[in-house]
């Protein structure tokens, strides 16, 4: 169903990464998909997660809700949560709007997320 949420979730261990991939449209019904994937990342211990929204056509709110519970479970482990895009118009400007940007770290790409500093050696 193209309007239905499809996410894979693959851990790349080389880069110590939880990287969830999501395509489709997310919305109230396919949103807990996302939550699984993102509880997945935190049973499987990465110091990183990586959320790639660049497949995402369609968001609402209900993607921002499951975004900001997992960022703020991810500080209180002192794990990095990086979304990345490129983004939708749709998806940036859910961002934009609810002031929310700044919450997140935002990068453009996988490889831009996975370039980041390891959060491991910045103690």
């Amino acid at each position: 169903m193209p309007d239905e949420l499809q996410a894979t979730v693959t851990h790349g261990a080389a880069q110590d990464a939880f990287v969830v991939r999501v395509g489709g449209d997310i919305d109230h019904e396919s949103a807990p998909r996302l939550e699984e994937a993102l509880d997945e990342a935190h049973r499987v211990g990465a110091s990183r997660t990586v959320v790639d929204l660049s497949g995402v056509a369609f968001a609402d709110s209900s993607v921002l809700h499951v975004l900001l519970e997992a960022q703020r479970a991810h500080r209180s482990r002192e794990t990095v949560m990086v979304v990345c895009g490129p983004f939708s118009d749709i998806v940036r400007r859910l961002f934009e709007v609810t002031g929310t940007e700044g919450f997140f770290v935002l990068v453009d790409s996988v490889q831009a997320a996975s370039a980041l500093p390891d959060p491991a050696t910045e103690r």
